[in-house]
């Protein structure tokens, strides 16, 4: 939408001569602007600058809804192929039971095969904080299970009460 904006058609143009296509995409050659336009109405159409940044600008002899709908259209295709990674959290604590940590890994693998990046927060609780050996052996043993899934992007480091890990997809 942003890009209608910038389009000029008809007499908004600002070049006096411009290199003419035609609806047939042939090449018409360089015209004065305001024969070009007097083509353009001529055939029932509009001109429209589609490079102005060439010397001179180029313009399409085309029905302007038609050009802006393909343009909005090409627009909602280059988006819907785009994959927005996010980034998923797994939090555990330095007591986490055995079927808890497998429930853990299980998620943060699925999440790395959806193409997304996991953050595994280690949260201490009280005094647990002085057992940081405890929590530091746990994050290698998730470094150990998640190795063919995800590569390490951030080390395992203290932040405040609890040890931050971030790991990419493989």
């Amino acid at each position: 939408m942003a890009e209608q904006h910038k389009i000029r058609i008809n007499h908004s143009i600002d070049a006096h001569l411009v290199r003419v296509i035609d609806e047939n995409r042939e090449l018409l050659g360089v015209l004065e602007k305001a024969e070009a336009i007097r083509i353009a109405k001529e055939r029932g159409l509009d001109l429209i600058e589609v490079s102005a940044n060439t010397d001179p600008p180029v313009c399409k002899i085309s029905d302007f809804s038609k050009f802006r709908y393909q343009m909005q259209k090409k627009l909602h295709d280059s988006k819907k192929k785009q994959k927005i990674v996010e980034v998923k959290e797994i939090k555990v604590r330095p007591t986490i039971a055995y079927g808890d940590y497998m429930i853990k890994l299980r998620n943060a693998k699925r999440f790395l095969k959806e193409g997304n990046k996991i953050r595994i927060s280690l949260i201490f609780k009280g005094r647990e904080i002085t057992h940081d050996k405890l929590g530091f052996a746990l994050m290698e043993k998730f470094k150990a299970d998640l190795a063919e899934d995800g590569k390490i992007y951030l080390q395992p480091k203290i932040e405040g009460r609890q040890i931050v890990m971030l790991i990419n997809p493989a």
